[in-house]
């Protein structure tokens, strides 16, 4: 690790221990829940109260990483081998012991036991996992999903099978863009269900559901549900609507897809000498997120899938966290590993997923075609968070969506009356990309623009057009000359 690392402070992956403590379990729990999770280091020899850098004692320090080592190897199981070694900071020598995240998990403190010596790291904290995680672990490190266990305590018949073949025909169908993608789609028989992991043959010969069969039929709610909610403010503090989705996998997407586009501002934009509906956040987008979420759904916890729209931003929370392997900065590099794989694959049938790994650059590239921040993704070690942030809007585009997402999305041409009534002053609210042109052709026109002239150029109220010139001149693409009514903006040389 370099200086800079230790001294930041703790973390998910960083924890001090001022010394070695006697008992080793004080530290073995870290230990486990880095194996467990992502890795991290422990060091020791600085405070962790006070960040104090107190160091080992010279004499002492190849002795105690000794006794570090040997304490790991003989208490974790399957074993974990650590990698201990000194390290001069200000001047003194601490131990750090650097743990890699596992393969073989849950790994666990022998003396406790697989019921309840299995540990993970929260919020830079550890803590016990409960039996659905440890559960988790146990098909991530063997490379099953959970999506495909067999459920032979369910029975179904040929008939509810073809009639989940027809569903799942029909809704490839309706997502079909043209008609040569219509032909393209083929009929799903039952071998094609068991090849996916939709069915499983028992040793007797008997065909049984798994869990993808039960969540996309909707027979478990309990397990399968997506929940949606819209609060005042930037909190859960105030409801304002709130459903909870339940039935087949895919009707509970599209339900939740259309209650995030009845909840956010719909304005327009013009498009040559027509105007179009247009949402301040893509739509495609927000309904892919939703379907990841699903896909990578850690069903065994109680929790789940989570829509949470606030004043200033859409909250998208899926249960279950990032899969082994899969970093934040990998995801938005386009890498993916899908947790329920059967679902994924009768998604992917349903043309409900587009490609593979394409979803987080796409949505990267959307947000800043939109004139958004990029998206925000936590990563809650149990859970995954995305935070897509809104732009605040004048009143008079605030206006409500229409009830159907397919008919939201194919409104080119359906302005809205409180739109309509603009008079030829329908601003391009976001499209940002566009407003900015129009600014910068004016300006090469003319020299130079003030705020009068950007809300006739763009047809906006005061606020919008500074909020357009303020983020142009923090960009760089034009400047900020004089001051109060002599302010006036020209392009960056």
């Amino acid at each position: 690790m370099i200086i800079e690392e230790i001294l930041a402070g703790e973390s998910k992956n960083v924890e001090y221990k001022v010394s070695r403590p006697e008992k080793s379990i004080k530290y073995m729990k870290t230990v486990v829940a880095f194996a467990n999770g992502k890795g991290g280091h422990i060091i020791f020899g600085i405070d962790d109260k006070t960040r104090d850098v107190v160091g080992i004692a010279e004499d002492l320090v190849f002795q105690e990483m000794d006794a570090i080592t040997n304490a790991i190897s003989d208490s974790c199981e399957p074993a974990i081998i650590p990698d201990v070694y000194p390290q001069t900071v200000e001047g003194k020598t601490v131990i750090v012991a650097e743990i890699t995240a596992g393969k073989q998990r849950p790994y666990y403190i022998k003396s406790e036991g697989v019921t309840s010596g299995v540990y993970i790291r929260v919020a830079g904290t550890t803590r016990p996992a409960d039996r659905t995680i440890t559960q988790e672990m146990y098909y991530e490190s063997e490379g099953r999903s959970f999506d495909s266990a067999i459920r032979p305590d369910i029975q179904v018949t040929d008939r509810e099978i073809q009639s989940l073949c027809d569903s799942m025909k029909a809704v490839a169908l309706a997502n079909c863009k043209n008609e040569s993608q219509r032909q393209s789609v083929k009929d799903v028989t039952k071998n094609v269900l068991l090849n996916w992991g939709v069915l499983a043959e028992a040793e007797n010969g008997t065909v049984y559901p798994t869990n993808a069969y039960v969540f996309l039929t909707g027979r478990d709610t309990f397990l399968s549900k997506i929940q949606c909610g819209m609060f005042k403010g930037t909190n859960r503090a105030v409801f304002v609507d709130k459903r909870d989705y339940e039935g087949m996998l895919w009707q509970q997407v599209e339900d939740a897809f259309r209650f995030v586009l009845r909840n956010i501002r719909l304005g327009a934009k013009i498009e040559g000498v027509y105007r179009k509906d247009i949402y301040e956040l893509p739509p495609d987008s927000i309904r892919e997120l939703i379907i990841n979420a699903v896909m990578n759904c850690s069903f065994l916890q109680s929790s789940h899938v989570q829509v949470a729209i606030y004043d200033d931003r859409l909250e998208i929370t899926s249960p279950g966290g990032l899969m082994p392997g899969v970093t934040v900065e990998r995801m938005k590099e386009g890498y993916s590993q899908i947790r329920n794989r059967a679902l994924a694959h009768a998604f992917s049938y349903m043309n409900l997923i587009e490609g593979w790994g394409t979803g987080i650059p796409r949505l990267i590239r959307e947000m800043k075609e939109y004139g958004l921040q990029e998206p925000e993704f936590i990563d809650m070690e149990i859970a995954l968070r995305i935070n897509l942030y809104r732009n605040v809007l004048d009143d008079e585009l605030n206006v409500e969506a229409p009830q159907s997402a397919g008919e939201a999305l194919q409104s080119a041409g359906k302005v809205p009356e409180k739109c309509r009534r603009s008079a030829g002053k329908v601003p391009e609210t976001y499209s940002y990309p566009e407003q900015q042109k129009k600014i910068v052709e004016y300006i090469k026109e003319n020299g130079r623009i003030v705020s009068a002239e950007a809300e006739e150029l763009l047809g906006v109220k005061q606020r919008r057009a500074r909020t357009v010139l303020n983020d142009m001149v923090k960009s760089g693409l034009i400047i900020k000359v004089g001051a109060s009514r002599g302010t006036r903006y020209v392009l960056s040389e």
